[in-house]
């Protein structure tokens, strides 16, 4: 089993394990999906053993791996695209969380991830597009498109309520 200096296998999935898990959650909306994607992605982890600068590198990684395999899962033919909402609640403390993920869910992926990562797991702009290979500036109009489609799907779900 590869080694890292000073850590072993089990410490990173320990630290990283709930990150990929909830990013692929927030990419695929099911949870058998998410822990197949959380597998595959430790599994690459493992015996890639690839090389890490520092535990930035290795967590930018993780991220870019876990969203490549969320879009392959979602590309495939056998793929059903079924998002059980309900699933979502169980793995956020705050329920305020849970009920923007699942408009979060609803968006289309190239903004998906560029939310999840500016607004949960607190990333620049800069950080993001690094780890997606995008430019600064589609990280910048991605994150305003997203905006305004939570936007539009918040105000609509309000109006509905009153």
């Amino acid at each position: 089993m590869p080694q890292w200096p000073g850590s072993n296998f089990s410490t990173r999935y320990k630290l990283y394990g709930d990150m990929v898990f909830k990013i692929a959650m927030v990419h695929l909306g099911n949870k058998d999906d998410a822990e197949e994607i959380m597998q595959e992605v430790f599994y690459k982890l493992l015996f890639k053993s690839p090389t890490f600068n520092n535990d930035g590198h290795e967590k930018a990684w993780l991220i870019k791996v876990t969203v490549n395999l969320c879009r392959d899962t979602l590309r495939s033919v056998w793929h059903k695209r079924v998002i059980k909402m309900e699933e979502i609640d169980h793995y956020y403390d705050d329920p305020a969380d849970s009920g923007i993920l699942k408009e979060i869910i609803n968006l289309p992926t190239k903004y998906k991830s560029v939310i999840y990562l500016y607004y949960f797991e607190d990333y620049s702009i800069k950080e993001i597009a690094q780890i997606l290979s995008c430019k600064e500036s589609a990280i910048k109009m991605r994150l305003q498109r997203g905006r305004q489609l939570l936007k539009l799907e918040l105000e609509g779900n309000e109006n509905e309520q009153l």
